[in-house]
C-alpha cells in the first residue's frame, strides 16, 4: 500500500491572460471548454464561428450542470466540476489499448496509503504499479462519495460508498492525487479496477482493452472484397410480402456470391413502431438494438406447418395479397404489409412448441436479459390500441390477452428474427461469401421510442442531434434524435454502447457506422419549451471520448471477427480519418466525389482501407444523376463537391473511366 501525497498549491480554476477581472462570459467558456462542449468551431467555408453564451448556457445545463447566469453561479458550478474531478477515487471508465501503457488517477485522503489492483474478466488479479504524480492535493470542506458528489449529512454518517462516517465527521479533507499504471500484458476484454484506503473503502471502475488495430484490416487492404450495398426493403422475390425479408436477403447472397460477391451491405434493420403506423425510414428507428420484425417471412417459421386450417388459410391469403407488390415499381407502403405480418405472426405464436423450441426461444430471451424485457414491455404498452381494435376488443374488454401475453410475443419476435437473419448469413457464407452481411448502424433513435426510454439515464434528452448550416441547408439540420450523454455513458462503463454493438455484430461479417464522425463530437441542439421550434444554428459541438467509442467498436468487432466501416463524410478535421486509419477501421469512398485537379480519380488511386462505391443512400439514384446530366447542355454549370459546394458528381467524364471498376472494400 502506497501512500498518496502531493504538494499543496492551490487549484486554478480558470486562467486568462489579462489585465483587470475575468468576465462572467470568460468563465463559462473556459468551463464549457473543459467540459467538451466547443466555444467555436470553423463553419463549411471555413469561417471562425463563435457560440453565443446562451447556447453554451443551455448545453452546460443539458450535461447536468446547474447554475445561475451570474459571477457566482458560474463560479459555484465551476467549483463543483473541477471538485468533483480532483476528488473522486477512480475514473469513471478507463481505456487502454493492448501492449500499451495504460495510466490512470487515484484519489485519496492526501497522505493515505492506497492499494490498486486489477481483476480480469477471467477472475485473475493483477496489481497495478505507482509512478510520480505531483499534482498538488485539493482540499474541500464538505464530505463526497467516490464519485466526488457531495455527501448529505444522512448519507455521510451512514458511510455512504463504504467510507467511514467518522473520518468524514468534521466535513472537510485534502484529497491527494496518485497515479498508477496496469500491467502491460493484459488481455483484450472487459476488466475491473479496485482501489482501496483506510478512510474511503474500496472503489472500482471499469477497464477496457482494446486492440491497436483490427486484425482484419490488413487482410483487406491485401485482398479487396467486392459486394452489394441492397436497400433490403426494396429487393423482393416472389414470394415476399410486398417488402424484401430475410429471405429475400438469403436468395440474394446466394445469387451474389455466384457473381463473385464477398459481402452484401443492407440498410439498418433496426426496429420501428411495434405496430402500425410505422416510420419509414429505416435511419429513425424506435432501438438500435433489436431488429425489425417487419423483415419476417412468416410461412419460413417452423410452427407455421402447424397452423389450424383457417389461420393457415388467413396466412396464405394475406401472403397472396402483396405479391403483386413485388413486381411494382410504386412507393412501397409498409402499414397494410405489417399489419398482415403481426397478425399471422400471432397466429403462429399461439402454436404450441416443441420442447426443443421452447428450450431455445427462452434460452434467448434469458440470454437477452434486461435489455429485451424492457423493449418488449415498451412493444405491448405502445402497440395495446392497435391490437385492441384489429381484434375486437375495446378498453374495458377483460377477454383482451394480458400484458404478459403481448410482452412475450413481442421477446418471441426477437427470436424469430435472429434465427432469420441467422439463416441468411449461413446461407451467405456457404454460399462463398467471406464477409457475408454487412449490417449498418443509424446515427441515433427516434425521441419517442423504446432505446429513448430504455436508455433515458444514458442520454441528453433535453438536446437532440443536428449538423450546422452547410452548403446543402443553410438553416442547419436537426435530426431529432437524443445524443448520448458522454459522462453518464462512461460512468456506466459503455456497457450500452457495448451490448447494442454486441446485437448489431452478432451475425454480420461487417459493420457500417453511419456518421462515424459522431463518435468525436456531435452537434448539439437544445430543444425548447413544447411547442416551440428547435433552431439548429443555434448549437455546438460537443466532444467524446473517441478512444473508448472507437476502442470497444474495433473491440467487439475483434471479438465478432468483423471488419468495421465508418461513414466519414461531411466536416471534419483531418487527423480523424487518420485515428480510425491507425485503428484499423475503413473509410468510405464515393465515386461522385473522387477527383484529382478536377478529373475523376481511377479506382487504383482511391485511399487504402476504404469501402469505395458509386453513391450512398443520401443521394439521388444514379440514374438520375446521369440522366439529369445528358439533357444538360451545360453541365459545368452546376458543378459542386462536397467540401466547397459544387456539385462534382455531374462532370463530364465522371461516368466513363468508372463504370467497369464496381465497388470494393480495399
Amino acid at each position: 500500500m502506497t501512500p498518496a501525497t502531493s504538494p499543496r498549491e492551490p487549484v486554478q480554476t480558470s486562467s486568462f491572460c489579462k489585465n483587470g477581472p475575468v468576465t462572467y462570459s470568460e468563465k463559462l467558456r473556459s468551463l464549457s471548454a473543459h467540459c467538451g462542449v466547443a466555444t467555436s468551431y470553423t463553419d463549411y467555408r471555413g469561417s471562425h464561428v463563435d457560440i453565443a453564451d446562451e447556447t453554451l448556457e443551455n448545453t452546460l445545463h443539458a450535461l447536468g450542470l446547474s447554475f445561475s447566469h451570474d459571477d457566482a453561479g458560474i463560479d459555484a458550478a465551476s467549483e463543483y466540476f473541477y471538485t468533483k474531478e480532483a476528488t473522486r477515487s477512480l475514473p469513471p471508465t478507463v481505456i487502454g489499448v493492448e501492449g500499451e501503457d495504460v495510466t490512470f488517477p487515484v484519489h485519496v485522503i492526501d497522505g493515505e496509503p492506497v492499494d490498486v489492483w486489477v481483476v480480469t474478466e477471467d477472475g485473475e488479479r493483477r496489481d497495478c504499479h505507482q509512478i510520480e504524480d505531483l499534482t498538488p492535493a485539493r482540499h474541500v470542506d464538505y464530505p463526497v462519495d467516490h464519485a466526488g458528489e457531495p455527501l448529505t449529512d444522512s448519507e455521510s454518517e451512514s458511510g455512504a460508498d463504504g467510507a467511514s462516517a467518522a473520518s468524514h465527521a468534521s466535513g472537510a479533507a485534502s484529497y491527494g492525487q496518485a497515479s498508477f499504471t496496469v500491467p502491460k500484458d493484459l488481455p483484450l476484454g472487459w476488466h475491473t479496477i479496485y482501489a482501496s484506503s483506510p478512510t474511503r473503502g474500496q472503489a472500482e471502475t471499469t477497464l477496457i482493452i482494446t486492440p491497436s488495430r483490427l486484425s482484419a484490416a490488413d487482410d483487406l487492404v491485401a485482398h479487396p472484397q467486392a459486394g452489394l450495398m441492397a436497400q433490403l426493403y426494396s429487393v423482393r422475390d416472389s414470394g415476399a410480402w410486398g417488402i424484401g425479408d430475410f429471405y429475400t436477403l438469403g436468395t440474394l447472397a446466394r445469387h451474389a456470391a455466384e457473381q463473385g460477391s464477398s459481402f452484401i451491405l443492407t440498410n439498418p434493420l433496426h426496429a420501428a413502431e411495434p405496430a402500425p403506423p410505422v416510420e419509414d425510414s429505416p435511419y429513425l428507428p424506435t432501438t438500435r438494438r433489436y431488429i425489425n420484425p417487419i423483415y419476417i417471412r412468416p410461412g419460413a417459421i417452423p410452427e407455421a406447418a402447424h397452423l389450424p386450417d383457417d389461420d393457415a388459410e388467413a396466412l396464405q391469403k394475406r401472403g397472396r395479397r402483396h405479391y403483386p407488390e413485388n413486381t411494382s415499381s410504386a412507393y412501397i407502403n409498409r402499414n397494410p404489409i405489417y399489419a398482415d405480418k403481426l397478425l399471422s405472426l400471432k397466429d403462429i405464436y399461439d402454436v404450441e412448441r416443441s420442447a426443443t423450441r421452447q428450450h431455445a426461444f427462452d434460452t434467448f430471451a434469458e440470454h437477452e436479459g434486461e435489455g429485451l424485457t424492457h423493449f418488449a414491455q415498451w412493444c405491448a404498452d405502445q402497440a395495446e390500441p392497435w391490437w385492441r381494435e384489429k381484434l375486437g376488443h375495446d378498453s374495458d374488454d377483460n377477454s383482451f390477452p394480458p400484458r404478459d401475453y403481448w410482452i412475450g410475443f413481442y421477446q418471441w419476435l426477437q427470436w424469430i428474427v435472429d434465427e432469420q437473419l441467422e439463416a441468411a448469413d449461413v446461407t451467405a457464407r456457404d454460399s462463398g461469401m467471406s464477409l457475408g452481411l454487412m449490417a449498418d448502424l443509424a446515427v441515433g433513435v427516434h425521441p419517442g421510442g423504446s432505446d429513448a426510454e430504455a436508455l433515458a439515464p444514458y442520454l441528453a434528452p433535453d438536446c437532440s442531434v443536428g449538423a450546422p448550416p452547410d452548403g446543402y441547408n443553410q438553416m442547419g439540420q436537426d435530426w431529432s434524435q437524443p445524443p448520448w450523454h458522454p459522462w453518464k455513458l462512461a460512468e456506466a462503463g459503455y456497457r450500452p454502447w457495448r451490448d447494442l454493438l454486441r446485437t448489431v455484430l452478432r451475425h454480420a461479417g461487417g459493420i457500417r457506422v453511419d456518421h462515424i464522425l459522431g463518435l468525436f463530437r456531435l452537434w448539439w441542439i437544445h430543444r425548447p419549451a413544447p411547442g416551440e421550434a428547435a433552431d439548429p444554428r443555434a448549437g455546438t459541438y460537443v466532444n467524446y471520448d473517441h478512444a473508448a467509442m472507437v476502442g470497444i467498436l474495433a473491440l467487439e468487432a475483434e471479438r465478432a471477427g468483423a471488419v468495421v466501416v465508418g461513414e466519414d463524410l461531411g466536416t471534419f478535421e483531418p487527423w480523424v480519418q487518420d485515428y480510425l486509419q491507425s485503428r484499423g477501421i475503413m473509410g468510405t469512398s464515393i465515386l461522385w466525389f473522387e477527383n484529382d485537379n478536377d478529373a475523376p480519380r481511377h479506382s487504383e488511386n482511391y485511399r487504402h482501407l476504404c469501402l469505395a462505391s458509386v453513391t450512398t443512400h443520401d443521394f439521388a439514384p444514379d440514374r438520375r444523376i446521369l440522366r439529369r446530366r445528358a439533357r444538360d447542355a451545360a453541365p459545368e454549370t452546376r458543378n459542386f463537391d462536397v467540401g466547397s459546394g459544387r456539385r462534382g458528381c455531374e462532370r463530364p467524364g465522371v461516368a466513363e473511366p468508372r463504370s467497369r471498376h464496381g465497388a470494393q472494400a480495399r
